[in-house]
């Protein structure tokens, strides 16, 4: 167990580091015969790319996907798809100076008690440039689940303590930090300038909605739908946090008023969050994402080297002011793929 793998019968596999040549993605278990090409992973991919905004990278990758294997005449074939996309921008001299200090916030210090090494240059595998691969796979995911009509759609909640006061699914379009309240997005975008300003950066919450899900989806003990949703997310380096329907509010309230109430039309609210015992009850799911902020900041820090002498750091480089917006296609794509995996395992059992 490598732990670079997910799924039982859709099961991705990424690799590569930030600063490698390339990172890149196998995926098993895709049916045969779905309509796929390069620019169906490419507009996914697109829209993980730094944008223009104030807390935006000046990182510039093109992020072009080339596929391998798997595909004949624009149709998956059912065998292994790889994909590769190249690390055209990486500038590795800039992190020379951190080769033997820990970054704080970093998996420096974990991966080099864990592999007695580790790569310096961009975080390496811990880079959230990893997250490409993911964004690639979930484009594949998203047309297996689109089939029968679940559509996957994640935005902007909540951006440096700044919440989203009304949401309107019709206003995510319109503005790059896909923040559901056009409102909040003026005072948002003020926050990420000041954090910037004083070589900060900002955490936030990202809200992923699921419609269109079929009941029956999940398995009763440990592979509750719930629960893969959870460990497919938590797998995000920058997630700390996930909560599902009411989620922790659901502590606080008397079980009258957390039971969703069933009629013959359907449930009367969402407490559950479109999952009970485990398993999809066909209304939709609701899940919010806790984002810590980014760890390389130019605010003096304190932290150790190698050797455990103590140092204070600056981190200079091309580095986002907060993971939103590049953060939600990658959401996205993580939901999308438990749910095309707990799809296909449905079909077998019921044949």
């Amino acid at each position: 167990m490598s732990g670079n793998s997910t799924g039982i019968l859709f099961r991705v596999t990424t690799w590569g580091e930030s600063h490698g040549r390339a990172t890149g993605v196998v995926v098993e278990g895709c049916p045969p015969n779905i309509d796929l090409n390069e620019s169906d992973i490419q507009k996914e991919l697109d829209r993980r790319r730094p944008g223009s905004g104030p807390a935006a990278s000046p990182r510039r990758e093109e992020d072009i996907v080339e596929i391998l294997s798997g595909i004949f005449e624009s149709r998956t074939t059912g065998t292994p798809i790889s994909m590769i996309i190249k690390n055209r921008d990486a500038r590795s001299e800039a992190y020379d100076e951190l080769k033997d200090i820990f970054r704080p916030g970093h998996g420096d210090f974990t991966y080099y008690k864990k592999y007695g090494i580790r790569d310096h240059r961009g975080g390496g595998r811990a880079s959230g440039r990893e997250t490409a691969a993911r964004v690639a796979a979930g484009a594949i995911a998203r047309k297996i689940i689109g089939d029968i009509g679940i559509k996957v759609t994640a935005c902007t909640v909540e951006l440096g303590g700044i919440a989203a006061e009304r949401i309107s699914y019709d206003e995510i379009d319109n503005n790059y930090l896909r923040c559901p309240d056009g409102d909040a997005v003026k005072k948002m975008e003020e926050k990420l300038k000041e954090a910037k300003a004083c070589g900060d950066s900002v955490g936030g919450i990202v809200e992923i909605l699921v419609r269109g899900c079929p009941a029956g989806l999940g398995e009763p003990v440990f592979d509750k739908i719930d629960a893969d949703l959870v460990r497919a997310l938590m797998g995000i380096g920058t997630v700390k946090g996930v909560e599902i329907g009411a989620g922790f509010q659901a502590a606080r309230m008397s079980g009258s008023q957390c039971n969703d109430p069933i009629t013959p039309d359907g449930f009367l609210t969402n407490n559950a969050g479109g999952i009970l015992a485990g398993i999809t009850n066909g209304d939709e799911i609701i899940i919010r994402v806790a984002c810590k902020p980014i760890s390389s900041i130019e605010k003096e820090q304190q932290t150790i080297d190698v050797n455990g002498n103590p140092v204070r750091i600056s981190i200079k480089g091309r580095h986002d002011v907060s993971v939103i917006p590049r953060i939600i296609p990658v959401c996205e794509a993580m939901v999308s793929i438990v749910l095309a995996d707990h799809l296909l395992r449905q079909r077998a059992l019921q044949g």
